[in-house]
């Protein structure tokens, strides 16, 4: 009888390690102090860089499979920062993103498939002036870890080309190119789950 039962707990803990571990969800939110919304875009020969300075979101992720992971975020048109006042004035226009009638863009990934270590091509939405297109995301995760007073940090690196045109942005052909290239840095913290208070 004492063998049975032995056996039978043997057997139990064997397929107990056999399954896999539930994998927790975690949700970062992108910390908009430390992350970086860059762009840039030809003007006559050179490329001209700029950025936008308010960004919101977050990163919904599975550790044990980061293809199962998401994100999405918010950019305040308004912010567009590129060290000239008088140009980011214009591309506040209505020539160009037209901030007051459209104050945000955002991204909503679809889909993540892994392209190599860390590395990602993500697909998903992308909404500037209120269209709505498909893009594709490199994206790379940087990594996870503790970062000040023990706050637990992911770090991510994200670039994608577009063309402006495909959003109604056609203003100034010729001196300017079409397509943007967009290079985004993002650190993000884990948000605590909610307590609940009875």
């Amino acid at each position: 009888m004492k063998k049975s039962r032995t056996h039978a707990l043997l057997i139990g803990l064997a397929l107990g390690l056999a399954l896999p571990a539930h994998a927790e969800i975690e949700t970062y939110a992108i910390d908009p102090v430390h992350s970086w919304v860059g762009f840039s875009i030809r003007h006559f020969f050179t490329q001209v860089p700029g950025y936008f300075s308010k960004v919101k979101g977050s990163f919904t992720v599975d550790r044990a499979n980061l293809e199962n992971s998401s994100v999405e975020s918010v950019i305040e048109v308004g912010s567009i920062t590129t060290t000239s006042a008088l140009r980011d004035e214009h591309l506040r226009s209505d020539k160009y993103f037209d901030a007051a009638r459209y104050p945000t863009m955002t991204f909503k990934s679809k889909t993540w498939k892994k392209t190599g270590e860390d590395a990602f091509s993500v697909t998903g939405d992308l909404t500037i002036r209120q269209v709505t297109k498909e893009v594709v995301l490199k994206v790379k995760a940087l990594g996870f870890g503790p970062g000040m007073e023990g706050a637990m940090l992911s770090g991510w690196e994200l670039s994608t080309v577009i063309d402006r045109r495909d959003y109604g942005i056609s203003a100034g052909q010729g001196p300017l190119g079409n397509d943007v290239a967009i290079a985004i840095n993002v650190e993000a913290d884990l948000k605590k789950p909610a307590v609940l208070v009875r």
